[in-house]
């Protein structure tokens, strides 16, 4: 029995589209050419498919950016080498187009972005001032315009049904050659490609695009009437205008000897609105050798001709004229190419759409498009009277209606790298601010929450500006989400930004009456049946600190301190009351019963810490920390305790994580000079065990270091590099 669909209830705004796209259907005039006549495709289907002609059909897949024109020569050669890999996979059945459209947004989409709202608290004047900081570091870039990236691929066939499988094989094929390059990529579904084209027909309105299947047959319409502008003028030959918009399409004239690879990244730097189109057809490698050994023959031919006229002039038959000798040679080299060197030809339509909201700031952005092709020795030239083919050639549709076309090689296609520099720019409630873009000047916003892995790094040397960054990091999420935030602070750098927060400082010495208890246990300390395990593991670690040399606890040695602690914690886990949680000072007596010299040895270690003049660590916990913004200052610690008071904070954020946990909230954690976590064996490997865990608890650690050396000098960092993407 098949389910029976609802129908969906169509908000008001939906009505008012589809009475617009009436209304705009009714006002057309049959006889003449109507807006959508002019829009090249026959029929769109809902998983993407286009038919754009009789037998011709298309699909359309959306790429990111990847880090190119920051890259080291060889990172640049291995990634030029593997886009030569992935045009060569196009056969001369196959004809694709690489679209690049640059589309103004409206103000309110970047406005919401990042603006921090005001909560009515005692924060909202620093919230206020924040989001102007933002918005200047806005305008220094070109984040006006929404950059996106498209492959459109096209077969013909005689059906959908024929034509629907091999598409689909190309689609995996492509993907999986992006895959390759470390580029992301997903397919367009119908919607999506049609919410595409609208963006490019509506550039005046910026209105969003509504549009749902299951209106075409109530209405009558065809997905044409949502997508189409109110108005095409293709007057004067020269330009146009869609709307209220004017634009002109310019073909790109290949003149120069060799190609840079700025050229193409120069175009799409530009701060106004444009689309740059490449229409590329692979020639079947048998044909494309044979046209070339034909013109070879042609030239040997006319060489002969030239030599001939010599010797009856009388003059030496070796001088023949100087453009027939060079394209002699450019055509055998070009043989050679194809024949050894794993060269394809291509036939190559490299169109460019300027637009402007008037005729005279158009001619600006096309004299600006025309300095940056000069610069490259290549010529911009307009498309007089093909207006109208050269706009819906731009569109991507994967349709060329303009037959203006250069021959070039693999390596040459290559040239046009199409990455330039990989943009980070979430648009979540919880995206944070982390900077600029280097190359683009454009702003750095990440929801850290939302990354594959939440974990984070923050590395340099000194005087760079880690602290700053972290700081900066801290107030923007106070100020925006509802998280915690735990700082191990070992230079006593932090305290001003806390207090202005209104959040707690604890500071740890030997002379503070602050205490914490490194033995405190919560119950749901770990994910197992007995919180025990895990806590054993940071006892462990902070006995080793104590205790272990140069090769950390001994076998015996971890074998004792495992069986005591087990032991130290029965009272409390058969009666779990704070006055019944133990401290150090029940473990070292609990040490001091056992039989084995190695018991005695490791009590003797941990006596200082006891009863000696470092029992800063003996006490209950006292300190109040369920502040949302706690800062633990440790450096009065000196250099005999700053390690231990660091991994007994980061037990402290651990047992801080499992109550947020059961609350649904996350805590972030920094760790300050965390290197020095890193140089034991077993407190790098609490640190790792910490890195690893944290995610599925809620937390989200990042690490602040300047000694990369230290830090690389650890064998358990690869793990901790690993678990931070």
């Amino acid at each position: 029995m098949q389910p029976v669909k609802t129908k969906k209830k169509l908000s008001r705004a939906d009505k008012k589209q589809i009475e617009a796209a009436i209304a705009r259907a009714n006002r057309t005039d049959k006889k003449g050419k109507s807006a959508q006549d002019s829009i090249p495709y026959e029929r769109m289907w809902p998983d993407g498919i286009c038919r754009v002609s009789d037998s011709h059909y298309t699909k359309t897949i959306q790429f990111q950016d990847i880090n190119y024109q920051l890259s080291q020569n060889e990172d640049k050669t291995a990634i030029f080498e593997g886009w030569c890999d992935f045009l060569n996979y196009f056969d001369s059945s196959i004809h694709f187009q690489l679209s690049f459209l640059n589309l103004a947004a409206s103000e309110e989409t970047f406005a919401n972005s990042i603006s921090i709202p005001p909560q009515g608290d005692a924060f909202d004047s620093i919230r206020e001032e924040y989001t102007t900081m933002l918005q200047n570091q806005l305008a220094r870039g070109n984040n006006g315009l929404i950059k996106t990236k498209y492959l459109t691929f096209g077969i013909d066939a005689d059906s959908i049904k024929a034509a629907k499988p091999r598409l689909e094989r190309i689609e995996t094929d492509i993907l999986n050659n992006f895959k390759r390059l470390g580029v992301a990529a997903r397919t367009l579904d119908g919607k999506e490609r049609l919410s595409q084209l609208h963006a490019v027909f509506h550039m005046d309105e910026q209105l969003p695009f509504q549009f749902e299947w299951d209106w075409l047959a109530p209405s009558g319409l065809s997905t044409k009437d949502f997508i189409a502008p109110s108005s095409f003028e293709f007057r004067t030959g020269k330009q146009f205008r869609m709307g209220k918009k004017y634009g002109a399409v310019s073909f790109l004239q290949i003149l120069a000897p060799e190609l840079n690879d700025r050229l193409l990244a120069d175009f799409l730097d530009m701060e106004s609105s444009l689309i740059v189109s490449m229409h590329i057809q692979s020639v079947d490698q048998v044909k494309a050798i044979k046209t070339v050994k034909r013109k070879i023959t042609d030239l040997d031919r006319s060489k002969i001709e030239e030599q001939k006229k010599a010797v009856r002039a009388g003059y030496d038959m070796d001088i023949i004229p100087s453009d027939l000798a060079t394209y002699g040679s450019e055509a055998k080299k070009l043989l050679q190419d194809l024949q050894s060197r794993n060269e394809r030809m291509f036939l190559v339509s490299f169109l460019v759409l300027n637009t402007a909201d008037n005729p005279r700031q158009l001619g600006n952005n096309i004299f600006q498009a025309g300095s940056i092709a000069q610069k490259y020795n290549c010529q911009l030239t307009r498309l007089d009277f093909q207006q109208e083919e050269g706009l819906m050639s731009c569109l991507p549709l994967g349709l060329n209606q303009i037959e203006i076309q250069r021959g070039l090689t693999t390596s040459s296609t290559a040239i046009f790298v199409p990455f330039t520099t990989q943009e980070l720019f979430q648009n979540g409630k919880e995206a944070l601010y982390y900077g600029i873009n280097a190359l683009s000047n454009n702003l750095i916003m990440v929801d850290r929450k939302l990354l594959k892995n939440p974990n984070g790094l923050i590395l340099g040397t000194p005087g760079s500006g880690k602290s700053f960054s972290a700081k900066r990091e801290i107030a923007n999420c106070f100020l925006l989400t509802n998280d915690d935030v735990i700082i191990c602070d070992p230079e006593a750098e932090y305290a001003p930004l806390v207090e202005r927060l209104h959040g707690q400082v604890i500071k740890i010495s030997p002379t503070s009456t602050n205490y914490i208890n490194p033995m405190d246990l919560n119950l749901d300390y770990s994910d197992d049946e007995s919180p025990l395990s895990l806590k054993s593991d940071f006892i462990l670690s902070l006995c080793e600190l104590i205790v272990g040399g140069k090769d950390g606890l001994q076998p015996v040695q971890k074998t004792i301190i495992d069986r005591c602690v087990r032991l130290v914690y029965q009272t409390y886990l058969n009666d779990p009351r704070p006055e019944n949680m133990p401290i150090l000072e029940d473990l070292y007596n609990l040490l001091r019963s056992q039989e084995e010299k190695e018991a005695q040895y490791i009590a003797t270690a941990l006596e200082i810490y006891v009863t000696g003049s470092l029992n800063v660590f003996n006490h209950q916990s006292n300190v109040d920390i369920n502040n949302r913004i706690v800062c633990y200052d440790i450096k009065e610690l000196g250099k005999q305790l700053k390690k231990i008071g660091m991994l007994v904070v980061q037990d402290q954020v651990w047992n801080r994580v499992t109550i947020n946990r059961a609350a649904h909230k996350s805590t972030r954690y920094y760790i300050d000079e965390m290197h020095l976590l890193l140089k034991e064996e077993q407190t790098a490997a609490y640190t790792v065990e910490i890195w690893k865990r944290f995610r599925k608890w809620g937390g989200i650690p990042t690490g602040i270091t300047q000694n990369v050396k230290d830090l690389l000098s650890s064998r358990e960092v690869e793990n901790i590099f690993g678990a931070t993407r």
